[in-house]
């Protein structure tokens, strides 16, 4: 028998730019919960992309997700006694989930500014294809593909 399907919190759109996933990003970001302290340091670095690179911080911001979001990842599977690294696809939540996570931990791992400035740099960077999170990325995507010789193990029976 299934298990129920979990029902999820439905977010609303964030004051100033009126999308769900600034809101997710500031809820992410949202450590103790105080979201206020989130909202600031997610809209200053917006203010700072948008004085930095002089275009929509929205759109770069998309972008960036875009570009961080990854398409394989590996999972380990267990088959006649061995572990084995196989490649699976990454559904659209997880996608988003591992994106955020993955610019966050960039921005967090820089040291000396504050963390607006710090996750204003990740952002540009990552619309960019460059910076920590695009390398973690890569990284994900290199092991997928260096075990792409497992994936048929993804829909086997274990015994």
């Amino acid at each position: 028998m299934r298990r129920p399907i979990k029902r999820t919190n439905r977010l609303k759109p964030d004051f100033e730019y009126k999308s769900l996933k600034v809101e997710k990003l500031i809820n992410y970001i949202m450590e103790r919960g105080k979201k206020n302290a989130a909202r600031k340091i997610v809209y200053g670095a917006f203010d700072i992309i948008k004085k930095d690179t002089k275009e929509d911080s929205l759109e770069i911001f998309e972008t960036a997700i875009r570009n961080i979001s990854p398409v394989m990842e590996i999972r380990s599977r267990r088959i006649g006694g061995a572990n084995y690294q196989v490649p699976h696809e990454v559904r659209p939540e997880r996608k988003l989930a591992l994106a955020y996570r993955w610019i966050i931990e960039a921005a967090k791992s820089k040291k000396g500014k504050p963390m607006a400035q710090k996750l204003a740099t990740e952002l540009i960077l990552s619309s960019k294809n460059e910076g920590d999170a695009f390398k973690k990325r890569e990284n994900v995507h290199k092991m997928a593909e260096a075990n792409r010789a497992f994936a048929h193990f993804a829909f086997a029976k274990s015994k």
